[in-house]
């Protein structure tokens, strides 16, 4: 591939930078204070083609694959964490698994709503003890005559309370990754419940909570994918998810480069604008390497995950783990930058420090991606 967009993906870019300056900057301040994602923004997204960029055309969407994702990702987060999430989590980590194994009664039923914008959905994999550990989940699902009684608790799940569709993992046969199964539960089948909103360091406008299965009964045709295939399904969606997430990371150090560069040329100190100070413009100079790097291997995966390249995996783990540390790092610095001002709350910066601290544990933790990308080593 070229180190370059292509203009398509340019032009697509301006788009995304259009919608994300019209519609969701002037929402961020007021959801931030709320902890809940603007209902209006769904149709908003739906309406622009935003929810549909790895679903084909056939059901609604485009087919513009995983860097079209990237490009997006890192547009919505440049605004905001939370909103951003929670858009990517119902387009590209949920829905992705009813368009690639659902069967065609699910896909008719689900993926044309999610893609206007007219339904969400969330994926529920996570447990309170068992997070990075997929295999070890917990939740079981028991066959009866007239389908399925799942049991169990999720975690951390985003997206639970608005959503109309979770993608629900449970275990159905054998010991770690040879018996689990995905499945598709409407919200509000008996016996499904969510807990209260939790109350996170970041990502404020993002939905997150506890998921109860008790007792929750579900119909044979609930299944999506292969029973018992649903491990090598999550792993399979995770590609996406975690170019999502590194280009998130992306999106806020960009936007903090953008507030960093604003301030030092109106500051003074000593006498003189900030950036007369070398150590200021060499910080600054470090913190651009750190992001393009980090954008030319989240782009570099996006596109090997489009093309079935064999080395895709790599490349995604890769891009998660070095996208997300230096976000970690371009905002730690732009906090440092603005001083005092940057430690306020209300402050863009202290938002994009407390939004980008997450990406380093969702989509598979740091520890997950280095030993992804060093396991070889014990072969």
């Amino acid at each position: 591939m070229s180190w370059e967009l292509s203009e398509e993906h340019v032009a697509f870019r301006a788009t995304c930078r259009d919608i994300t300056d019209r519609e969701i900057r002037p929402l961020v301040d007021e959801v931030e204070e709320s902890g809940v994602f603007p209902a209006e923004l769904w149709k908003r997204l739906g309406d622009t083609g935003l929810l549909g960029l790895t679903t084909p055309e056939d059901l609604g969407g485009s087919g513009a694959g995983s860097l079209a994702v990237a490009v997006l990702a890192e547009e919505l987060a440049r605004a905001s964490g939370g909103i951003a999430v929670t858009a990517l989590v119902s387009a590209y980590m949920a829905a992705p698994h009813l368009v690639r194994h659902g069967t065609a009664e699910q896909r008719a039923r689900w993926v044309p709503p999610l893609v206007a914008g007219e339904a969400v959905a969330a994926i529920a994999v996570t447990e309170p003890g068992t997070g990075s550990d997929v295999a070890g989940l917990t939740s079981t699902a028991r066959r009866t005559d007239d389908g399925w009684v799942l049991d169990g608790r999720k975690m951390f799940i985003t997206n639970a309370g608005p959503a109309d569709v979770l993608v629900v993992a449970a275990r159905t046969g054998g010991p770690r990754h040879s018996g689990i199964t995905l499945f598709a539960v409407e919200q509000g089948t008996p016996g499904l419940s969510t807990g209260r909103p939790l109350r996170k360091m970041g990502w404020h406008s993002s939905d997150t909570r506890e998921v109860v299965l008790d007792g929750v009964v579900v119909a044979g045709d609930a299944v999506v994918g292969t029973e018992n295939r649903g491990f090598h399904q999550i792993m399979e969606g995770f590609q996406l998810e975690r170019i999502a997430l590194a280009a998130m990371g992306l999106g806020h150090a960009a936007e903090c480069l953008d507030l960093v560069r604003a301030h030092v040329r109106g500051r003074e100190a000593f006498g003189a604008p900030l950036t007369h100070l070398q150590t200021i413009r060499h910080r600054i100079a470090a913190m651009e390497i750190e992001l393009d790097a980090a954008r030319l291997l989240t782009h570099r995966a996006a596109a090997r995950l489009d093309a079935g390249h064999p080395d895709a995996a790599t490349s995604v783990a890769r891009a998660k783990y070095l996208a997300a540390r230096a976000a970690a790092h371009v905002v730690d610095d732009a906090v440092q930058l603005f001083g005092g001002s940057g430690f306020v709350e209300e402050s863009p910066v202290a938002r994009h420090y407390r939004d980008a601290r997450i990406l380093r544990i969702g989509g598979g933790t740091d520890e997950v991606q280095l030993e992804i990308l060093s396991k070889a080593l014990a072969s």
